[in-house]
């Protein structure tokens, strides 16, 4: 999945110019968290609600609300703004993107190609898709099993599946520190498109593998 799937394409934009009272009149109006900002085109920052915040009078201010009113006018959006913004490709993956937001500390990146902005990402898209990619909104079953380290292990498990005529809506496989759990290399996640729990459960025992946890949904 990249991130030109998952982006929000042609985005509200904000010039550096502009007053950082005209980004907090966007934030409310449409519950954006950020803006990116542009120079005669081309993408040079991007501002949030939190950089309004720091360079905003503080609320013990002796301001009155007129004067208050100036300060903010006088501020524009360049004052404020994080200049040369981490940007993204519409063709970076998304598990680019999210390992890219983590180590950044980031929540949203502009995406650039041939250097116009042609769109923005958030957390959320990325939440969104995990959901998705998980099979979350899908009624069945939800099943855990304790996976050994040997080749051709998650094949058996898909095999004996099919074999059943049980649909996999998704798949996944985190990987334990092998330093604390000698005799496993991870947690295999099903979601099956049944809900034979207690049938796929006995199938599984029958194999010999370990069922961590079952749960179903609708």
């Amino acid at each position: 999945m990249f991130v030109k799937d998952r982006m929000t394409v042609n985005p509200m934009t904000i010039d550096d110019s502009a007053p950082i009272i005209e980004a907090g009149e966007i934030f409310r109006k449409n519950n954006f968290a950020r803006l990116p900002v542009m120079h005669d085109g081309k993408l040079v920052g991007i501002i949030t609600q939190d950089d309004l915040l720091k360079v905003s009078p503080s609320q013990a201010t002796t301001l009155s609300v007129w004067e208050l009113n100036y300060v903010l006018s006088k501020l524009l959006i360049k004052d404020a703004m994080t200049k040369n913004p981490v940007i993204v490709s519409p063709n970076a993956t998304l598990e680019e993107v999210a390992l890219l937001m983590r180590e950044k500390e980031i929540g949203a990146l502009p995406v650039v190609e041939h250097d116009k902005l042609v769109g923005i990402i958030t957390e959320s898209d990325i939440f969104d898709a995990f959901i998705d990619l998980m099979g979350l909104k899908r009624i069945g079953t939800r099943i855990s099993i304790d996976l050994e380290d040997k080749v051709g292990a998650v094949a058996q498990i898909t095999d004996l599946l099919r074999n059943e005529g049980i649909n996999i809506v998704s798949l996944a496989l985190f990987h334990h520190d092998n330093s604390s759990k000698e005799l496993s290399s991870g947690e295999l996640v099903l979601r099956l498109d049944s809900s034979k729990s207690e049938f796929i459960v006995e199938k599984l025992k029958e194999k010999g593998y370990k069922v961590l946890h079952v749960a179903t949904w609708n």
